[in-house]
């Protein structure tokens, strides 16, 4: 398995819109390893494929303790469900920042597997919190998207100073 470059906001490659998947099989299943592997080693629970600069309708999430309830989600559709609740989150492309982000309680995702089967099936709580916000990335949009331009604007500062001071 190969762990993937993740980018890193104020990149602009993060607001490219992703385009649905047409092929499957042994490649694409080969990608959302490669997806699950690089979100594990972050570490992470959710990572879409447009923050390791491919652009493709692909998810990959596990909210699991053990990582043992992996998902590869390709072209997901959303219904969603219930009233808006408030979780903090955060964002392998925005390390080190968590904010409140307002999003459906329950949610019921169709999507395909990287093999090609149909899939459905209803979540809660912190998988659907995590369904949400990788989809949101699909669609060029990010978790800060929520907040403030007070808050991105210190945000994109903070994280700008912290590069400098790595290289």
């Amino acid at each position: 398995m190969t762990i993937l470059n993740i980018l890193h906001y104020p990149d602009q490659r993060l607001r490219t819109k992703a385009v649905p998947v047409t092929d499957f099989g042994p490649e694409l299943e080969q990608f959302g390893a490669d997806l699950l592997e690089t979100m594990y080693a972050a570490p992470g629970i959710g990572l879409a494929a447009t923050q390791v600069d491919v652009h493709q309708r692909i998810i990959a999430v596990d909210v699991s303790e053990n990582h043992d309830d992996p998902h590869v989600l390709v072209n997901p559709v959303l219904t969603l469900h219930g009233e808006l609740q408030e979780t903090e989150e955060g964002c392998l492309s925005v390390p080190g920042i968590y904010e409140p982000v307002r999003r459906a309680e329950r949610i019921t995702v169709a999507a395909r597997t990287p093999a090609g089967d149909e899939i459905s099936f209803e979540a809660d709580g912190l998988l659907a919190v995590c369904i949400q916000h990788e989809c949101d990335h699909l669609e060029g949009k990010l978790f800060v998207d929520y907040l403030s331009s007070l808050k991105r604007s210190r945000i994109r500062k903070k994280l700008q100073k912290q590069q400098k001071q790595r290289a």
